[in-house]
């Protein structure tokens, strides 16, 4: 396969490349010790359109395809991987829309958040429902005119911030997954509230907050696809657009961090020489850097499938395989990175331990790494 990149497609990497370098890179640190969502960040992406890279031109997005989207996330996680995850966010709250949405709904919302006139979120976790979907207890009964929806979520990337939910819930729970929808919520809404911020041990910078749904009426219109019981169906076809996007946030955090492996490595002097000067330094960078091209081939692959060949069966498999084997791949390197660094890779002086953390959760959420075991099994032994 051919992973030669079009000349567009490298302009966009390389102009992505600059702004993070010279905008994001700076104060990644700062954000990190603050734990605060840095608006300047969102906007600079907001106007340098880049929230609706996979979005087609009719509802406001680049129709860049998504190696495009890819691209981007690489090189923004590369540098701020909390910034990275404005980006992931973002398009996992405007796939749902645009592969299950109605056009009154794809041209009511996806144009808002490619544009970046807002930040949007979806809601799928509960406290007893993280891989298990179907175990969430939220429910939206039917009523005149409408719905009403109960429960709560947790974990939600955004969620104080977005003025746009995508809610995943039952609808009929007598049907299991058959009975799962989805339904927009509208920040304003009676009855939707936004509950406690985690503190978590990376991505410091991104939200991540509790939701709560006491008897908020959404009308029919905002039942995603006008279609009751669609919901998991299309959630499963939005991870398969998503998870290369987590692939490709770790891919840039390794990146990042043997990025300053090498250019640490070569300055810091001990016995009289460089530290790159030693073999066993040089075989972990090698072997760093063989992980690291190795995850960007797996992830590549998954992206330009999903571009090429739309409808293939095997996008599934490989968009769960890219998401696992880059985010291993992240944990392993940047660990590596802070031992290479020594004393100086456990400090906050260098970035390398900030990586080290941020690429913990590129194991766990969009499924964590053992789900996706289990659905490349299934696929390969259907």
């Amino acid at each position: 396969m051919d992973f030669s990149l079009s000349d567009d497609q490298m302009m966009l990497r390389d102009t992505v490349r600059r702004i993070a370098t010279e905008q994001f890179a700076p104060r990644a640190a700062e954000i990190d010790e603050k734990e605060e969502f840095p608006w300047d960040n969102f906007k600079t992406l907001s106007e340098n359109g880049l929230l609706g890279i996979q979005i087609p031109e009719a509802y406001g997005g680049a129709e860049a395809g998504m190696l495009s989207m890819i691209l981007t996330v690489e090189e923004v996680a590369r540098c701020c991987a909390a910034t990275s995850v404005m980006l992931t966010t973002q398009a996992l709250t405007s796939d749902p829309i645009l592969i299950g949405g109605t056009e009154e709904q794809k041209m009511k919302y996806l144009y808002r958040l490619a544009s970046g006139e807002c930040l949007g979120a979806t809601g799928i976790t509960e406290p007893g429902a993280g891989s298990d979907v179907s175990g969430m207890q939220t429910v939206a009964t039917r009523v005149d005119g409408g719905y009403i929806l109960n429960g709560s979520k947790i974990f939600i990337t955004n969620g104080g911030v977005s003025e746009i939910i995508v809610v995943v819930c039952y609808t009929d729970r007598s049907k299991g997954n058959k009975g799962i929808s989805m339904m927009i919520v509208e920040k304003g809404d009676n009855g939707f509230s936004v509950g406690k911020e985690e503190h978590k041990m990376g991505i410091h910078g991104s939200e991540t907050r509790e939701l709560v749904f006491d008897n908020v009426f959404l009308p029919e219109r905002r039942l995603l696809g006008g279609v009751e019981g669609n919901g998991f169906k299309v959630l499963m076809k939005t991870f398969n657009y998503t998870r290369p996007a987590v692939g490709a946030q770790a891919l840039g955090i390794a990146q990042g961090a043997l990025d300053t492996v090498i250019s640490f490595t070569k300055e810091r002097c001990q016995f009289g020489q460089s530290l790159v000067s030693f073999q066993g330094m040089r075989w972990m960078i090698a072997e760093m850097a063989l992980a690291v091209e190795t995850a960007r081939t797996m992830v590549y692959r998954a992206a330009s499938l999903i571009d090429t060949e739309p409808d293939s069966p095997d996008i599934p498999k490989l968009s769960s395989m890219a998401k696992w084997y880059a985010s291993d791949v992240a944990m392993k390197v940047t660990t590596d990175a802070v031992q290479c660094l020594g004393g100086y890779g456990y400090t906050r002086e260098y970035p390398v331990e900030r990586m080290m953390r941020d690429a913990k959760i590129t194991q766990i959420y969009e499924g964590t790494n053992q789900v996706q075991r289990i659905i490349i099994a299934n696929q390969l032994l259907a």
